[in-house]
């Protein structure tokens, strides 16, 4: 191995494995690469073949197994191989995290992600610098994650620079034996009944680092001065669109998102919500950047290569999956709700974020024991939503009275739910997106 640089990777999941280790890897500028997992069969059943292991990449006609070869990984809950761990982190250039969420930054007492960050970043100078790439889907990990490593030394740590970033490389990790085969997919190492799938997509941003006269050794990230804009196309387009698709696709009974492809009109919703309602909210808030992807060209073209990556046969991405965790997906602040009041914000009226809207809620009261919802909102009166029902549901899971500024998308959620023949079917090919 050659290259100045050392990386040092958390959690070895699809993003990690796919992303940043296989860009640390292909660029050539790293003489090592370590990657900490606590899952005891992932990381001796990628040490037995030889630290190397396979990613499978779909593409938009294919699916292409690539191996990446020299990568090694260390459980931090093993002594001696906390210690490696410990002795990689003090080399490192680079490192990245790639967790669950933001909440495992400090979990697992001296071998969490904090402590271990402590210790590499401890006695370093300004002649050894470190950047640290947050991954998880947090606008802020970047700052939760530095805050925690400073409360873990005695001043805060010199060299070392925290950054946000934007991936919008969608991902999956295959466990069933009947699809792997089905997809043909290779495992992640002999032996192992787990399989990597990740799309092609690979335009990440970074926010733009402070270390004076630092190169990064990872070429491929493209830096911003300002990360929020991206963060919340990320969040207000991608993430809402997607989570939007899945919900309507789960209620007309879809089982992957490629089938969607097969229902114009509803993906006429999601294209409508994307370039109309999300694409008009933030463009008309940040076309002052001067960057393309706030313009109306910029944008739309944004949304139709997702809404295409999005329902990609080769990434084989499930309703399921992308309709996970709704309660979450639904809060006052998210990706759904936060994106229709961006939209009022701007004067725009976001009837099709509206119907993903009541779509995820009808999904949601279907379980409603499951999801703990008291029993006197179990059940809209008469089936049908009404403001006042609405504003029950809606106080519920979001802990609190929706605001009076709300009010429209009380509207807008009666007269969004279903049944489907109340989804707007679409016009013709000439005005779809308009």
């Amino acid at each position: 191995m050659s290259g100045k640089h050392a990386f040092v990777g958390f959690g070895f999941g699809p993003i990690q494995a796919g992303l940043f280790a296989a860009e640390a890897r292909a660029g050539g500028n790293f003489g090592a690469i370590t990657v900490a997992e606590i899952d005891a069969a992932l990381a001796d059943a990628v040490r037995a073949n030889a630290d190397a292991y396979v990613v499978n990449v779909a593409h938009a006609d294919r699916i292409e197994a690539v191996e990446v070869r020299g990568v090694r990984l260390v459980n931090p809950r093993v002594g001696r191989e906390r210690e490696a761990l410990v002795e990689a982190l003090a080399r490192a250039t680079e490192a990245a995290t790639c967790l669950p969420s933001v909440a495992f930054f400090e979990s697992g007492g001296i071998s969490s992600v904090a402590d271990l960050l402590a210790e590499g970043l401890r006695g370093r100078g300004e002649d050894r610098p470190m950047l640290v790439y947050a991954a998880e889907n947090n606008n802020h990990a970047a700052e939760i994650l530095e805050a925690a490593v400073r409360r873990r030394l005695p001043a805060p740590p010199r060299g070392a620079a925290f950054v946000n970033t934007v991936i919008g490389k969608m991902s999956r990790v295959v466990a069933d034996r009947a699809e792997m085969e089905a997809l043909a997919l290779k495992p992640v190492a002999p032996g192992l009944e787990r399989a990597f799938l990740v799309e092609a997509f690979n335009r990440i941003l970074v926010s733009r680092h402070n270390l004076a006269g630092f190169t990064p050794g990872i070429g491929a990230f493209e830096e911003k001065p300002d990360l929020l804009p991206f963060e919340e196309a990320k969040l207000y387009g991608h993430n809402a669109v997607h989570a939007l698709l899945a919900f309507l696709g789960a209620r007309r009974g879809l089982t992957h998102m490629r089938q969607l492809r097969e229902h114009p009109d509803l993906l006429d919703v999601g294209r409508r919500a994307f370039i109309d309602e999300s694409g008009g909210a933030l463009v008309g808030k940040y076309a002052g950047l001067g960057d393309p992807l706030f313009t109306a060209p910029g944008y739309r073209a944004y949304a139709e290569d997702l809404l295409a990556r999005m329902t990609n046969p080769h990434l084989a991405d499930t309703v399921a999956r992308a309709a996970r965790d709704p309660l979450r997906k639904l809060g006052r602040d998210d990706r759904i709700f936060g994106t229709m009041r961006l939209a009022l914000a701007r004067g725009i009226r976001p009837a099709n974020m509206a119907r993903g809207a009541a779509a995820a809620l009808e999904l949601v009261l279907a379980e409603a024991e499951a999801h703990g919802i008291p029993a006197a909102l179990r059940a809209p009166p008469a089936g049908r939503f009404t403001a006042d029902y609405a504003r029950g549901l809606l106080t519920w899971l979001w802990g609190a009275p929706p605001a009076s500024e709300d009010k429209p998308i009380l509207d807008l959620l009666c007269a969004a739910q279903g049944p489907e023949r109340a989804i707007r079917r679409p016009r013709s090919r000439a005005g779809a997106g308009a």
